[in-house]
């Protein structure tokens, strides 16, 4: 055999070896269906809290799964039993569903700036829990949120100005605890605010829904707090009791 037609082989052998670990690929993306009804009333608070940390891990070492989205849709046409519901700030740059390494039908997710909490919201985690059975509540912050350094700077405009006053006692309550510069430009000062507007929601959570509040004492669901760092990608997660 010439040097030509070696090379040949070569290609061929490499091309056929490469497609050759494709369909266990296609066998575990086609495997990947949504949750059912019985799979979402074994899970406990726990088992899917830890879903979500074992997702985030996935997320930060680029281990996110393939999905075949098309099956899924069809699959989830019929009904919804996901595991949790993320109340998560409206940042383009926090994907959610990736973040945890998690698809369609498989998590309740409410966006809105600094990841506040109103009646409406408060509903819709009322219905993600008490009527479709999600077992967990997760307030997500991020790490160099605008709304943030926005109630910090005490930025008025139309209707965000309404938004930033329920960041503000997140604020205040910082200001009153950090030994430092108390400015949007100080990042620590940032992450401070962050971390306390979290604590504040959950407790908002438990005081203004007597229904969540309920639920968890009763241990059919937990709320949590957690800070998703920009530069990692990683979430932190804190109980707060």
């Amino acid at each position: 055999m010439n040097l030509r037609n070696l090379l040949i082989f070569c290609i061929i052998f490499a091309a056929f070896t490469s497609c050759g670990s494709n369909p266990s690929n296609v066998e575990n993306v086609l495997d990947n269906n949504v949750l059912s009804a019985q799979e979402q009333a074994r899970l406990t608070p726990a088992i899917v809290l830890e879903n979500l940390k074992r997702g985030n891990d996935d997320f930060t070492n680029n281990r996110l799964v393939v999905r075949n989205n098309t099956e899924r849709v069809k699959n989830a046409a019929s009904g919804q039993y996901p595991e949790a519901v993320i109340l998560s700030c409206l940042d383009s740059r926090v994907p959610v569903e990736d973040v945890f390494n998690r698809a369609l039908g498989d998590i309740f997710v409410a966006r809105v700036a600094g990841n506040i909490v109103n009646p409406d919201i408060l509903g819709s985690m009322e219905y993600a829990c008490k009527v479709s059975g999600a077992k967990l509540v997760v307030v997500l912050g991020h790490g160099h949120c605008g709304a943030i350094k926005s109630a910090i700077d005490d930025v008025e405009l139309g209707n965000i100005t309404g938004l930033l006053e329920r960041i503000k006692p997140a604020v205040c309550h910082s200001r009153e605890n950090f030994d430092g510069e108390a400015s949007s430009s100080n990042v620590a000062f940032v992450d401070a605010v962050c971390l306390a507007n979290v604590k504040f929601v959950v407790n908002e959570i438990r005081t203004n829904s007597p229904i969540l509040k309920e639920m968890e004492e009763k241990g059919e669901i937990k709320i949590v707090g957690a800070v998703y760092e920009m530069e990692t990608g990683k979430v932190d997660f804190v109980e707060i009791i």
